[in-house]
């Protein structure tokens, strides 16, 4: 068994990992958007049950890694 990568092996990576990078994009524009809305919401306006899917979203979003969330910011200010 050889340890070599063919070059159809190459292909298939590179396409995958083009997939994955298209898929990050797409998710840190759902991530930047959620997070701008989130901060426009005024809780008290809102009803119990969309206040808490509105923390569930903000607490999701807190546990990202902060460049993550920057990306994702940046990501929607570009225009998606």
């Amino acid at each position: 068994m050889s340890d070599t990568i063919t070059p159809e092996e190459v292909t298939l990576l590179r396409a995958e990992i083009e997939m994955l990078m298209k898929e990050r994009q797409e998710l840190l524009l759902v991530v930047g958007a959620s997070a701008e809305l989130i901060t426009e919401l005024h809780t008290t306006d809102l009803p119990r049950t969309t206040v808490a899917a509105a923390e569930l979203i903000a607490s999701c979003i807190n546990g990202l890694p902060e460049e993550t969330l920057k990306d994702a910011l940046v990501a929607v200010r570009a225009g998606g």
